[in-house]
C-alpha cells in the first residue's frame, strides 16, 4: 500500500485512524532550515476539530513530535524529518457494526474487495481524514521554507451548502488586483474558525451545517486556494507540470472528487478572446494581465498567482438508516452508522488543501525549478 508524494520532497504518511499514532516521514528538506515548532503546531492545530458544533465530539489534541531530523538547535540537519502524532481518543466498539457491512459512500467495501477483510476497518484504518494530520505536519513545514522565499499559500471555504464566499482575486493579475488578494490572504491568517472571507457568507454556512446535522446528514463543497510569489519557469511539461503534481496530491485528501485550475471547467464555455491572458511589461517583465489560466501554462508557471479548487463530497457516516450489504453472508442488509464524525469535511480541509498545495509548490520548486539565464 504506496502512500508517499513527491519527487526531490518526498513525503511518506503511516498509521491508521484508531493506531497507536499517525506519522509522516519528509525527505528533502534542505539542510539548515530552522523549524519554528509553535507556528507548526499552531497551524495543525487549524485542523483539529476543536470544540464547534459542527465537528465531530472526537477531541485530538494533533500535537505533532518530531523524532528525528532536527538538530538540538531546532534546524534541519539534511536526514530524513520523522513526526508522529498519538492517537489518544479512540473508539473501536463504535465500528463493530460495520466490520462486515459497509458503509455506502466510504472505502469500506472497496478496501474488502481489495483485501478480503484484512484491513484495518475501525475509524476508517488508513482511508480516514485522521491521516489529514501528519499531512498538516509536513505542508507546515513546507509552508516554512516557502515563506523564507516570498511564497505564501491561503485556501478558504468557497463554497458550502450551495452558499458562496467571496471569491480570491487570483483570476485578474493586475497590481490592484494583486493587492486586494494580498488582503485577503490578510483576513483569512487572523485564524477564523469558520474560514470564509466574507463574514456574513460564513454565518450562513455554519447554519446550513447545523440543519444538515440535526437532520442526521452531511454536506460536501469547494475548498479554493491561492499561492503568490512562485517564480515563473517553474515545473515541468506534460507529466510532472504543477496541475499534475498538485492534483495527484490534492485526490490524496479523502473526499475529494474533483480540481480545477484557473477557469478550470468555466474555460470549456469561453472563447479563446475571452480565455486567453494577454501580456504586457510591468517592471521591465513580461507578465499575464489577467490570470484565467491560474498562474499555469503547459505544467510550468508564469509568475501569476496559482488557483487551485477542489470540490469535495458530503462525508458518507450518516446517521441514517441505508440499505447495505452484508459481507460474510452475501445478503441485503440495513446500516445505521454509529460513532463520532463531521458534519462536513470542508472546514477542516481548508489547512489541509493549504499543505498540501505547499508540499507540491516546493516539491515543483526544487526539482524543477526555472532555468537559470
Amino acid at each position: 500500500m504506496p502512500s508517499s508524494m513527491g519527487t526531490a520532497l518526498r513525503v511518506t504518511v503511516f498509521g491508521q485512524s484508531h493506531s497507536p499514532a499517525v506519522g509522516c516521514v519528509v525527505e528533502g528538506l534542505p539542510a539548515g532550515m530552522r523549524v519554528d515548532l509553535e507556528a507548526l503546531a499552531a497551524f495543525v492545530a487549524r485542523r483539529a476539530p476543536g470544540n464547534d458544533p459542527w465537528g465531530t465530539p472526537r477531541r485530538e489534541p494533533d500535537a505533532p513530535r518530531i523524532v528525528s531530523g532536527l538538530n538540538p538547535n531546532g534546524e534541519t540537519c539534511g536526514a530524513p524529518l520523522a513526526a508522529i502524532i498519538e492517537n489518544t481518543n479512540t473508539r473501536s466498539g463504535d465500528y463493530g457494526n460495520i466490520l462486515s457491512v459497509p458503509r455506502p459512500g466510504h472505502a469500506d467495501f472497496a478496501a474488502w474487495a481489495k483485501w478480503h477483510g484484512a484491513q484495518d476497518v475501525p475509524g476508517g484504518g488508513h482511508f480516514s481524514g485522521r491521516l489529514t494530520g501528519p499531512l498538516c505536519v509536513a505542508g507546515g513545514l513546507a509552508l516554512q521554507w516557502l515563506e523564507g522565499r516570498g511564497v505564501r499559500v491561503a485556501a478558504h471555504v468557497a463554497e458550502l451548502a450551495g452558499i458562496e464566499d467571496e471569491p480570491l482575486e487570483a483570476l485578474d493579475n493586475s497590481p490592484a488586483a494583486n493587492a486586494r488578494l494580498a488582503g485577503q490572504m490578510d483576513a483569512l491568517a487572523d485564524g477564523r474558525r469558520m474560514p470564509a472571507i466574507d463574514a456574513s457568507a460564513g454565518e450562513r454556512m455554519v447554519e446550513a451545517v447545523m440543519s444538515a446535522r440535526s437532520q442526521r446528514d452531511t454536506l460536501g463543497g469547494i475548498v479554493e486556494c491561492a499561492a503568490t510569489g512562485v517564480p515563473a519557469g517553474t515545473g515541468s511539461p506534460m507529466f510532472d507540470g504543477i496541475e499534475n503534481v498538485l492534483a495527484r496530491a490534492l485526490f490524496g485528501i479523502p473526499s475529494v472528487k474533483g480540481v480545477e485550475f484557473g477557469r478550470g471547467f468555466a474555460a470549456a464555455r469561453l472563447r479563446g478572446t475571452q480565455n486567453n491572458d494577454p501580456y504586457e511589461v510591468r517592471d521591465g517583465r513580461c507578465v499575464p494581465a489577467t490570470n484565467n489560466a491560474g498562474g499555469i501554462l503547459g505544467g510550468i508557471t508564469t509568475g501569476a498567482p496559482l488557483l487551485v479548487r477542489c470540490a469535495f463530497k458530503p462525508i458518507s457516516s450518516v446517521m441514517v438508516d441505508q440499505p447495505s450489504v452484508d459481507l460474510t453472508r452475501m445478503e441485503p442488509a440495513t446500516l445505521r452508522v454509529h460513532g463520532r464524525h463531521d458534519t462536513t469535511a470542508v472546514i477542516r480541509a481548508v489547512p489541509v488543501v493549504e499543505a498540501v498545495c505547499a508540499l507540491g509548490i516546493a516539491d515543483a520548486l526544487l526539482a524543477w525549478p526555472a532555468d537559470p539565464q
